[in-house]
């Protein structure tokens, strides 16, 4: 019985926020869904085109874990978009707004990634987990990410 009025009394202390607020905070993270997945390609195909010239649709898909004709559809995706260009038998290449675009992505991971460092989380978990809220995180919370770090001297 006691447990009964607990849990309703925990139950009955949430509330709802606005309707509207909380509508915007859904859109926002299916906007960021939706972006998630061209960030997540740029990034890669900028890391494999600066650590062995070229980014190859094969490598893309082996890297992400995904089909080689998933990996050709969101490639296709990122020329729609121009973020990337691409040449038969070659690969692919970053325009200047995917390049642009993968400097931002590369950028708020490392800082996600030191921020959780700096919360004790073990490395490999802080990269893992680094993947998914870089998409997520707002640049109020990332500024704030950046003026704790720097507080103390890891930034």
């Amino acid at each position: 019985m006691v447990r009964i009025r607990k849990r309703k009394a925990v139950e009955a202390a949430v509330e709802l926020p606005a309707e509207l607020t909380q509508a915007r905070r859904f859109s926002k993270t299916r906007s960021a869904q939706s972006g998630a997945l061209l960030e997540d390609y740029v990034e890669l195909i900028a890391d494999l085109l600066s650590t062995g010239g070229e980014a190859r649709p094969t490598d893309v898909a082996r890297r992400l874990g995904v089909s080689h004709a998933t990996a050709i559809k969101t490639i296709s995706r990122l020329k729609r978009e121009g973020l990337a260009t691409g040449l038969p038998y070659r690969g692919v290449f970053l325009t200047q707004d995917g390049q642009k675009l993968a400097a931002r992505v590369r950028a708020r991971h490392r800082l996600v990634v030191d921020m959780l460092l700096a919360l004790g989380v073990p490395a490999e978990a802080a990269e893992a987990d680094a993947e998914g809220i870089e998409h997520y995180v707002s640049e109020a919370t990332l500024k704030a990410f950046a003026q704790f770090l720097e507080s103390r001297g890891q930034s």
